[in-house]
């Protein structure tokens, strides 16, 4: 206890850096939208506060330690960048049980993400190669998803959030498509195939790595589920738009 206490203050420094951020976006910067609107725009706040600078973070994390693989001991770095996404991923989960509590589904996704990071950062200390490169996957289209998702809240209000919407929409969901579905899984198998052999010795527990790959195996899951039905959905609305254009 005494050794992680010192480690703690950046974790609270990011939380309150996000914590600052949702209020604003609360209060001052969609204080026009509507109340049922305001959560979720300032949830989207928060994380293109996260995605993009995590992506960019934890790259230099990543390229900076010569020794990295997927038992490799975590460093100061990557140590920072965990603390980076613990506390967006916190501030995001209260977001959730405060305003969406029966969003079980986005709660569960939080709370494993949690477990794979904070058994990385405070309990093994090491792996944080193959949880800081499914960072970068996870958060690479961060930005176009919040864009998408605060368009998609307008749309039916705002006649240049429904244009972004419908132009945004193919190019979010092909890039998405690729990164989940072929570049997820791929390193998945990577980092499953690597710990399975037995290479990272007694550094990261089986079951420390076990459930790693099972998170990462639903999240993946999860997400291709979701961006098919996001084609199905887009086929049909321009399926429909065509046969009226054609009356």
């Amino acid at each position: 206890m005494e050794a992680l206490i010192p480690q703690l203050p950046d974790l609270l420094i990011f939380f309150s850096f996000y914590l600052t951020i949702y209020l604003l976006a609360h209060f001052l910067i969609f204080k026009n939208w509507s109340s049922k609107l305001r959560p979720e725009a300032a949830s989207c706040l928060i994380s293109y506060f996260h995605g993009s600078p995590a992506v960019f973070l934890a790259g230099k994390a990543l390229l900076s330690d010569q020794n990295r693989g997927f038992a490799s001991p975590n460093t100061p770095l990557q140590t920072l960048v965990l603390d980076y996404s613990i506390a967006y991923f916190l501030m995001d989960l209260i977001h959730y049980l405060l305003f969406y509590p029966s969003d079980i589904l986005f709660i569960a996704h939080h709370l494993a993400t949690l477990f794979v990071f904070m058994t990385c950062r405070f309990v093994v200390f090491h792996g944080a190669y193959a949880v800081l490169v499914l960072l970068i996957i996870a958060e690479v289209t961060s930005f176009c998803q919040n864009t998408w998702t605060l368009a998609c809240a307008r749309r039916k209000d705002s006649e240049f959030a429904d244009k972004v919407f419908d132009v945004l929409s193919p190019s979010f969901y092909a890039l998405y498509s690729v990164v989940r579905g072929f570049v997820g899984p791929w390193f998945l198998y990577q980092m499953g195939a690597f710990y399975y052999s037995g290479k990272a010795g007694d550094l990261i527990p089986t079951w420390v790595w076990v459930s790693w790959v099972l998170v990462v195996f639903m999240a993946i899951l999860v997400s291709i589920v979701w961006v098919c039905n996001l084609w199905v959905a887009l086929y049909r609305e321009r399926t429909r738009k065509f046969e009226t254009k054609v009356r």
